[in-house]
């Protein structure tokens, strides 16, 4: 892997939420829906933080407000050394263009464009010249370098995620935002995927945040939260929970 090749030290605060709240406006009349409720999240450098919870819990509403998407109604969102949520939305379209990766479970890549392209993508609509030795150097630690070259419908759904993964990561983001990676993916991609997720974080130093149904990621984040009805809870990852309980 490359990048940040240091292990990680001291764990930093990379993504902090204070009090974050949003609502929606009840499409049937009555009170507003209450989609995230007086939200406190912090994610670190070096760590996995795992977002579970049920379908409508609010999670992916969460992710979007982090990742500078949407909006709260109240509460602020800091990414590092920058607090987001008082930015226009052109201060906020290049910081995410800039500062943060983005994985969808979708993949979200372009079909018409090959590998190498979809990967370089954000940078050249930056208006950025693409570092192509470190695209390479991605490649070849993703076990994409015999791939740049073929299209999205060449490749299975396990090498379309790590396409989508190293366009995440040639910016050399502050924080991976991750939105059910591994739903579209077979057990044994998906599992692939999560170790790739961890190595990120343990090995480069990235903070990655992850939205899932999976209980494999849950299983090897470092820290993770619960979501119900708008609420977040942190609680003690499994792997660890059993080891307290032996």
């Amino acid at each position: 892997m490359v990048g940040r090749v240091e292990e990680v030290g001291v764990a930093e605060p990379v993504v902090v939420a204070s009090g974050v709240r949003k609502a929606f406006r009840n499409p049937q009349g009555g009170a507003p829906v209450i989609a995230v409720d007086d939200v406190h999240f912090t994610a670190n450098a070096g760590e996995v933080t795992a977002i579970t919870g049920p379908s409508g819990s609010g999670k992916s509403t969460l992710l979007q407000i982090l990742a500078g998407l949407d909006r709260p109604d109240q509460g602020t969102v800091r990414i590092a050394d920058q607090e987001i949520t008082g930015l226009g939305d052109r201060a906020l379209s290049k910081l995410r263009r800039r500062r943060l990766g983005f994985v969808f479970q979708s993949f979200n890549l372009i079909g018409s464009l090959s590998a190498r392209d979809n990967i370089a993508l954000p940078i050249e609509l930056d208006g950025r010249d693409v570092d192509e030795e470190r695209l390479e150097e991605l490649a070849a630690s993703l076990g994409l370098t015999d791939r740049l070259d073929h299209f999205p419908g060449q490749l299975s759904g396990g090498q379309q995620q790590r396409v989508a993964v190293a366009r995440a990561l040639l910016i050399d983001p502050d924080v991976v935002f991750a939105d059910e990676p591994t739903g579209a993916l077979d057990p044994d991609a998906a599992i692939r995927l999560t170790d790739l997720l961890v190595a990120l974080a343990h090995k480069l130093g990235q903070a990655v945040v992850v939205v899932s149904h999976d209980p494999t990621v849950a299983e090897r984040s470092d820290r993770v939260y619960r979501m119900s009805s708008g609420l977040l809870t942190e609680v003690m990852p499994d792997r660890l929970a059993r080891g307290a309980r032996s």
